[in-house]
């Protein structure tokens, strides 16, 4: 079960789609790749095995320890948990595409590094990327379980400790990196 990458050369084999296979085109770390997917094949199957693109890490397989967090349309997702060929023409984001063609690292992979925020690092890119679309859903105003009531409706929500360890429950660290974790994003929301 797996995807077939195109080869659009003149002359090049093409594989054509079948009763359980469709044509998807993604861009991925804003490099469009169009690719033959079963029906069956999970985003976190196809960057990992497909794209060599292994940030995203495999961990529950359930979308419930967040390794696998990935940034679709920019909002983070759970990646072993969708199926690619739902997601033709999507723009899809991993830890390796974060710090874009630079060589600076992302904000956020600084602070990670400056706040030793990680132990065995398995987590990592999963933090990382959730933590990315975290911010941007506090700067569009979405709110959480912890944001106050009262709280005007779409302005941007200030992120405090207790917020940010909200929007970043869904990400599990074994090695209990969390107050560390907290400390990083604190750094970039500022």
């Amino acid at each position: 079960m797996g995807s077939e990458i195109h080869d659009d050369r003149p002359g090049a084999a093409r594989t054509a789609p079948g009763p359980y296979r469709s044509e998807v085109t993604l861009r991925v770390n804003g490099k469009p790749h169009t690719l033959l997917v079963d029906h069956r094949r999970a985003l976190l199957d196809l960057l990992r095995e497909d794209l060599d693109l292994t940030g995203a890490k495999k961990g529950c397989d359930h979308g419930q320890c967040g390794a696998c967090t990935v940034l679709v349309d920019g909002r983070r997702v759970n990646s072993c948990l969708l199926l690619a060929v739902a997601l033709d023409g999507s723009e899809v984001t991993t830890v390796e595409g974060l710090a874009g063609d630079g060589e600076e690292p992302h904000p956020l992979q600084q602070a990670f590094l400056d706040r030793d925020a990680f132990q065995c690092g398995y987590c990592t890119p999963g933090q990382i990327c959730s933590a990315v679309g975290a911010l941007a859903e506090a700067a569009a105003g979405h709110p959480s379980h912890v944001t106050d009531p009262a709280a005007p409706s779409g302005r941007p929500v200030p992120l405090d400790r207790a917020e940010i360890r909200e929007r970043l429950s869904g990400n599990l660290c074994r090695c209990g990196a969390y107050p560390r974790i907290v400390e990083a994003v604190e750094d970039v929301n500022r």
